[in-house]
């Protein structure tokens, strides 16, 4: 059965902090003056409504320090401008890097909040040009802001994501180059039904990555490992999971409990055999 108690908190709220950085990570922090692996990522590396994510789990696995770097809403505009969680990072005997979507990143035609990089800023002067029909003080998330656009012209939301794409790109390298060791990028790829839903025409997460992206990033990644994963709603996992009593319509679309040891499993796996 799920674990439903009275308000909104969930396992989740034991987040913790790592030096000047402003981003909350997953708890209970941990010493970083023995070898370790981080996990780096956004809302699934963290570990939403999870008693045991998948670094946990990874660590248990290895018998090795496993950091979850992981933080709610940040997507790779956070992790790359984030100067603390470059130094630990760097700091890392390995690097394991969830790829998240190409529309949470500050790019040449928008900006986005510096942590919490689904939320929508403003435009540039270049977006607003390209679509003057458009209020854009109607939007605050990205993936509204996107569906609009893309429902307004198919041949001016190609030019969007041209932009978007090559931005992802530039700032995964910039990332990965400063790394000690080549990083393993994690490649989470929803699928069913509430995937399709709540992705609509923009497709599900992580939005707009593809193999060729993947591929760009090749000569600086140890490797990349896909995994198809379902949300808790469509792979009856949510009665394991952790959350208020207001929070099942989040829940559902989390990865549960043994989708995460799938996870780490196969990360696992990767490492012990890069080793």
């Amino acid at each position: 059965m799920s674990y439903c108690k009275p308000g909104t908190d969930g396992p989740e709220e034991s987040g913790c902090r790592y030096g000047a950085s402003k981003l909350l990570f997953r708890g209970p922090r941990r010493a970083l003056d023995a070898p370790y692996v981080a996990c780096i990522g956004g809302t699934d590396t963290f570990g939403r409504f999870v008693e045991s994510p998948f670094p946990a789990v990874l660590e248990d696995r290895l018998g090795m320090t496993c950091v979850n770097l992981g933080s709610v809403s940040c997507g790779l505009e956070a992790m790359a401008q984030d100067p603390e969680l470059m130094h630990m990072a760097q700091g890392a005997e390995r690097c394991v890097i969830q790829l998240t979507g190409a529309q949470n990143l500050s790019n040449r035609l928008y900006r986005v909040h510096p942590r919490r990089n689904d939320r929508f800023l403003e435009p540039s002067d270049l977006l607003v040009r390209l679509y003057p029909e458009v209020d854009f003080t109607e939007f605050h998330f990205t993936r509204h802001l996107l569906a609009h656009l893309l429902a307004l012209s198919d041949e001016r939301f190609t030019e969007v994501c041209v932009e978007l794409r090559r931005a992802w790109v530039d700032r995964m390298r910039h990332l990965l180059v400063g790394l000690k060791h080549p990083a393993v990028l994690l490649w989470l790829q929803y699928e069913g039904p509430l995937a399709e839903e709540q992705g609509g025409d923009l497709g599900a997460e992580p939005f707009l990555v593809d193999a060729g992206m993947v591929a760009a990033l090749q000569d600086l990644c140890a490797v990349a490992i896909e995994i198809p994963v379902r949300a808790s709603g469509d792979s009856d996992e949510l009665g394991d999971m952790l959350f208020g009593t207001m929070q099942q319509p989040a829940a559902e679309h989390m990865i549960g409990p043994v989708t995460h040891h799938a996870i780490a499993e196969r990360i696992c796996k990767t490492l012990l055999d890069l080793d």
